[in-house]
């Protein structure tokens, strides 16, 4: 593959200006050890946003009330590889001072590097399908707005991001972790009243067969991978890694990474427990009682009062849906950002990059409620989810390819027993992709 026979003796280009230029080392480090490290802490919990979108909920909903926790493996699996790649992520960024759409533009020939921008703009469009779809269905839970209606509403979000923007990150990173909280504790509270079973849950977490015999197990599985999993991510995380102010020495490099490490390891270990909340709450009140075709997050909604017994459960599932919209239209912007200008070098005010990415995702979302109804919207968010495990592996590869070569990275390349471990991953990924392929699109 031409990923993997790039020349690796030098970039193809100059560095050039960084992405997201207006807060590029923008975060200065204080002295002192402790203080140093939680200056580090939020670009992990950014990255984590995407990990428990909408399009997540969706597949986690589905799984759960179909096949109620066989799919924790999936989730736990999927967040140890997500672990791994955000890893090298950050290693990238830190040891080259590149973000992957930088590195992609700058090791690769233009008839390499424009597919792979394309395929990451199908992915950020993919994720904001499901950004408009879970926060119109938020507005329309909370506060009776039609959905159609809503979607529409969505498009307004812009200005959300750009006051955010304007405050400085480390705001707009105190926001994203507000709202955090508030997801964490209204599902903490929903699985409470759930009153799951346990050992089904700890059972839950070992590898099942069915999942390579079972096709729609597969489809939800793969669903699940794309929404844990997500390619923006990895351009993100790259990208708003670099708001902080390391220096260039290696020792600062390397203190960068440690600590970048943790921040975002520990984050997506909250990303896990958040997912497999959604799944445990599917699982222990809908799989439980029978209903295990639970795939839209209104019939979701609609249920979960009644089968847990609590009027609560409706709002706070209504709250934290609406709280997830919000934080990944932030994240999801500033990856769009990202990757068009490491891409392309071409630099869009904010407002306009936001609104063509959101206009784009609001036809389909428009479309499918228009025609559908709200039972289309649940089958548009887990297709969205597939779709962007369709295309990791065009995120995958090369990021794995760049960590691991010690002439582009120098000491800060991925260490023999990381590299083998990113690419099992990274093989892993393409071999559930092209089985995917192979059993369920023909059918």
């Amino acid at each position: 593959m031409t990923f993997l026979s790039a020349s690796s003796k030098t970039w193809r280009n100059d560095r050039g200006e960084a992405a997201l230029a207006d807060v590029h080392r923008s975060v200065r480090l204080p002295q002192g050890a402790w203080r140093r490290f939680l200056a580090f802490l939020g670009p992990g919990y950014m990255v984590a946003v995407g990990y428990m979108d909408p399009g997540n909920w969706a597949t986690s909903l589905a799984g759960g009330s179909k096949f109620g926790y066989a799919l924790l493996f999936v989730a736990l699996l999927s967040n140890l590889m997500a672990i791994v790649l955000q890893s090298l992520s950050a290693r990238l960024a830190i040891a080259t001072g590149r973000d992957l759409a930088q590195a992609c533009r700058d090791a690769f020939p233009p008839y390499v590097a424009i597919p792979l921008w394309l395929a990451a703009e199908v992915a950020i469009i993919a994720t904001d399908i499901a950004e408009v779809i879970g926060t119109a269905i938020g507005l329309n839970l909370l506060l009776g707005i039609p959905l159609t209606w809503g979607v529409l509403i969505t498009a307004l979000d812009v200005f959300l991001v750009l006051w955010l923007q304007r405050r400085g990150f480390r705001k707009l990173e105190a926001f994203v972790i507000a709202l955090l909280g508030v997801i964490a504790l209204s599902f903490a509270a929903q699985v409470i009243m759930a009153r799951p079973d346990w050992g089904g849950v700890l059972m839950g977490f070992a590898p099942d067969r069915r999942l390579l015999s079972d096709p729609d197990m597969l489809y939800l599985a793969l669903g699940i991978l794309g929404a844990t999993v997500m390619p923006h991510n990895l351009y993100l995380h790259s990208a708003i890694i670099q708001t902080r102010d390391w220096g260039d020495s290696l020792p600062e490099k390397r203190e960068a990474l440690r600590y970048a490490t943790i921040d975002s390891t520990v984050a997506l270990m909250f990303a896990l427990t958040i997912n497999a909340a959604i799944l445990i709450l599917a699982a222990a009140s809908f799989h439980a009682s029978g209903q295990t075709g639970v795939t839209e997050l209104g019939d979701a909604h609609r249920l979960i009062g009644p089968l847990l017994g609590a009027g609560l459960a409706p709002t706070l599932f209504a709250v934290a849906l609406l709280a997830c919209g919000l934080n990944s239209t932030v994240t999801a912007t500033l990856a769009g950002q990202a990757v068009m200008e490491g891409f392309l070098h071409i630099r869009l005010a904010p407002w306009l990059r936001r609104l063509i990415t959101r206009g784009i995702a609001i036809l389909p979302a428009a479309g499918v409620t228009i025609l559908a109804g709200p039972e289309g919207t649940g089958r548009l968010l887990i297709l969205t989810q597939v779709v962007l495990s369709l295309q990791l592996s065009f995120a995958v590869l090369p990021l794995v390819r760049f960590a691991t070569d010690r002439a582009r990275m120098g000491e800060l390349a991925a260490p023999r027993w990381l590299a083998v471990l990113a690419w099992v991953v990274a093989a892993g990924i393409v071999a559930l992709n092209l089985k995917f392929l192979w059993d369920v699109i023909p059918g």
